[in-house]
């Protein structure tokens, strides 16, 4: 079950540069960056109530986030929403006829487990389902 929005993740081309506009826009400091070297992607969290933005910048030239940034520039990338069983949810989903990138759950940023779904199948949307590590 979605229990709700994660965060939301936002490529940009710089995070030193991007965190400066975001921390003074939200009010808010970075509570942890990270390099996420699987998906070849450094990235920066700032917590806003229960929910949480994510800034993610390249540092590998073939990494999902450079092809992004490299086709569509800075902006939204994706909107995670955090879910009770992550197994279960993918197994509903796929049930549901949705298109994962991700059949199984892998590790991922600030200590989750995720699984994208494919935008074809989400109103042109990256999903990202993720739930906290045990």
């Amino acid at each position: 079950m979605v229990k709700k929005i994660e965060h939301l993740g936002i490529a940009v081309k710089s995070i030193e540069d991007s965190l400066k506009t975001f921390e003074t826009l939200l009010g808010q400091k970075c509570y942890k960056t990270e390099e996420v070297i699987s998906e070849g992607v450094k990235t920066a969290f700032i917590q806003i109530g229960e929910s949480k933005i994510e800034l993610l910048e390249a540092v590998d030239a073939s990494s999902p986030i450079a092809k992004y940034l490299d086709k569509k520039g800075p902006g939204i990338h994706h909107i995670a929403f955090e879910v009770d069983d992550i197994v279960a949810e993918i197994e509903r989903l796929t049930k549901e006829g949705f298109i994962l990138i991700h059949t199984s759950p892998k590790d991922g940023a600030d200590n989750k487990r995720i699984a994208f779904l494919h935008p074809k199948s989400t109103e042109s949307i990256l999903v990202e389902l993720c739930q906290e590590k045990s």
